[in-house]
């Protein structure tokens, strides 16, 4: 059986649900960490605008998971009691179900990514590598030196104005889990092609830069994923399915 990661994103409309929805970033731990068949999880806020930005949104909060496989992942996230909650306060709920082509780096002193075809071993020197065919999601994970917090959220915003910009991404959103300290993005785009076309130009190849010329993190990781499947719905519509049928 492969490894299976999901990303579940909820909204919260009313200010009640949105503080209920913080509330549990503490709250749902202990029942996420008795969950069968979930290897590793992480509850998350997120940033307003295009990408990722140092100011939290609060109507948006995730949960990402990583599962024995694919169908206790699904069954999870559909009817679990934690996930069950999120779903019933929840104006809306989007659940992609994802499989690792390729990891490097550590979370949490940790290597939760496993793809298909074995662990990835050696250090991080850049963004993951996997198939060409899309679509294809990425991840990036880091935790920010304290010293160099400042500079990394003055050049976010120009990178999140790019993404947001750029003709090719289908879907991409930021999260973190504590605020200003940890960031993770998370992007969907049509081909490894155009993901590296937007990594290889402009502010974002600058911060890249940056990272490895002043050792912005004490700890990163990336990852790129192949897309198994959906459930639920974000904006209204699949943001997959608005990509087919534009495409």
């Amino acid at each position: 059986m492969s490894q299976c990661v999901t990303l579940s994103l909820f909204r919260f409309a009313r200010l009640r649900d949105r503080a209920w929805a913080f509330a549990q970033m503490g709250l749902a731990r202990a029942p996420l960490a008795r969950m069968p068949g979930l290897q590793f999880w992480k509850l998350c806020g997120s940033g307003v605008g295009e990408g990722f930005t140092p100011i939290p949104n609060t109507a948006i909060w995730a949960i990402l998971g990583v599962w024995d496989d694919e169908s206790t992942a699904r069954r999870a996230t559909e009817t679990a009691p934690v996930f069950a909650r999120f779903h019933a306060r929840a104006q809306e709920a989007w659940t992609l179900r994802l499989a690792v082509t390729s990891a490097r780096g550590r979370w949490s002193g940790r290597a939760p990514f496993a793809p298909s075809d074995g662990p990835a071993t050696g250090p991080v020197t850049g963004p993951a590598t996997g198939p060409k065919t899309g679509p294809v999601a990425a991840l990036t994970r880091a935790t920010l030196r304290p010293r160099t917090m400042l500079r990394f959220w003055r050049r976010t915003p120009d990178i999140s104005k790019v993404i947001g910009a750029d003709p090719d991404v289908i879907f991409k959103i930021g999260v973190g889990e504590v605020p200003w300290l940890h960031q993770v993005t998370f992007s969907i785009w049509p081909d490894t092609d155009a993901m590296a076309r937007f990594a290889r130009h402009g502010p974002h190849a600058a911060a890249i830069r940056a990272v490895r010329d002043e050792g912005w993190f004490t700890e990163e990781l990336y990852a790129r994923f192949r897309i198994l499947g959906e459930t639920g719905s974000w904006g209204g519509a699949s943001p997959l399915s608005n990509w087919q049928e534009a495409a």
